[in-house]
């Protein structure tokens, strides 16, 4: 990251009253293939600050610190308005409960504090799996966030404004610090080659675990929306179909994230363009309503 260039959390406030269930018009799978995120990131963002906070002793130079720090508050609010979105499903009677339970108990006990299973790696050897975790997880959530930007077929499809502004929003800071827990795995991951070759065990570890979760996530919303009452069921087809209209991301895309990250010479700095979303950030509903809320407060 550039010197001068902060990373911070941004105030945002986003009004979820008037967004429908299928919040892309007459789309129920692109909808629930999307809404998997809310499903995996109010735990799964948590977890990245609990680890890095628990990595922050470890880091010896200042720039990195300071980024992690912008990284970590960026997350946790991530997290938050995540969550919000998960109450506002469950008011429209959609229950995520089971398998939220299931998220949890991957990132609390498979990924908690200590190894599962009784398997044998010292503390500082487990906290740099997870932390090889975390970066192959950002290497996937920064080719999104660059999607998500261009993706010109979710603005054709008519979708609700306060959705798409949340995953703008959202996407936008993944690509703006897309680097930074690559670096603090590169920082805190120990001598080569023992640190290149965790770095490739995390990815070939997270890429199916993730794609195992969104599949199964997607199944789970289809099958409990009360307004689909059991007529759909996931099927590739109609992935592919959403993909072709282009309100998916391609397999190509997502997949070809792989093999990039697995060259030793890879650094996350080449995902996306940092100008387009910094520039999105500076016009985001979101993010301009809470700036003005804030505003308006301090002259009343």
């Amino acid at each position: 990251m550039s010197h001068d260039y902060r990373i911070a959390p941004r105030r945002v406030s986003f009004d979820w009253r008037t967004t429908p269930l299928h919040w892309i018009p007459d789309e129920p799978t692109a909808t629930h293939v999307i809404n998997v995120l809310h499903l995996l990131l109010p735990a799964g963002e948590r977890w990245f600050v609990k680890v890095f906070k628990e990595a922050l002793p470890l880091v010896r130079d200042e720039e990195l610190l300071r980024d992690v720090k912008g990284f970590m508050g960026q997350e946790a609010t991530h997290s938050l308005q995540h969550s919000y979105v998960l109450d506002h499903l469950a008011a429209q009677g959609l229950d995520t409960g089971p398998y939220l339970r299931r998220v949890d108990f991957l990132f609390d006990v498979l990924l908690g504090e200590k190894p599962p299973f009784g398997l044998r790696l010292s503390p500082e050897e487990w906290l740099r799996f997870r932390l090889s975790v975390i970066a192959a997880v950002e290497q996937f959530t920064a080719v999104l966030g660059n999607w998500v930007l261009d993706a010109d077929g979710l603005d054709a499809a008519g979708p609700d404004p306060v959705m798409l502004d949340l995953l703008r929003w959202h996407g936008a800071e993944e690509v703006e610090h897309r680097a930074v827990a690559f670096d603090m795995y590169e920082h805190c991951g120990g001598e080569d080659p023992a640190r290149y070759a965790r770095r490739l065990l995390g990815m070939a570890i997270t890429a199916p675990v993730l794609a195992y979760l969104w599949r199964s996530g997607t199944i789970h919303l289809l099958r409990n929306d009360p307004r689909l009452a059991g007529r759909l069921r996931y099927s590739m087809r109609e992935h592919n179909r959403a993909i072709g209209k282009g309100l998916l991301p391609t397999w190509r895309e997502l997949g070809g994230a792989v093999p990039r990250y697995f060259r030793r010479s890879y650094h996350p700095s080449k995902e996306g363009s940092l100008r387009r979303a910094v520039d999105y950030l500076a016009t985001s509903p979101a993010a301009r309503s809470a700036a003005g809320a804030i505003g308006r407060a301090a002259l009343s």
